[in-house]
């Protein structure tokens, strides 16, 4: 037998392929986006005009049921379509929630 017949043996079988990430998906809890007050929108504003391309900033923002936190280098800044770039994850400004950063300043500072 040759080691490529002889590998098959052994693979991992799993005759519910798909099933577990259904699971997951069905266990996952839907949460409905919260409107800012006109405070938080003014520091979200705030916040965003102080980020450069090359910055690494955590944001956590909106998206599809869910709020979620990315973290990583802004590759893309675009006030004209209002959204951002985090290394490949696009978002809008409008899903925004909260932003982080060493050389981000709070509004109140």
């Amino acid at each position: 037998m040759d080691r490529g017949e002889r590998a098959k043996q052994f693979m991992a079988f799993s005759p519910l392929r798909g099933y577990y990430e259904l699971i997951r998906e069905k266990e996952k809890n839907v949460v409905e986006k919260k409107d800012l007050t006109s405070d938080s929108a003014e520091e979200l504003s705030y916040k965003l005009k102080q980020i450069k391309p090359g910055m690494i900033v955590k944001i956590v923002y909106y998206c599809v049921d869910e709020y979620v936190k990315v973290v990583g280098m802004v590759s893309k800044l675009d006030f004209q379509n209002k959204s951002i770039t985090i290394i490949k994850t696009k978002i809008s400004f409008k899903n925004i929630v909260e932003i982080f950063g060493d050389q981000i300043r709070e509004l109140d500072e």
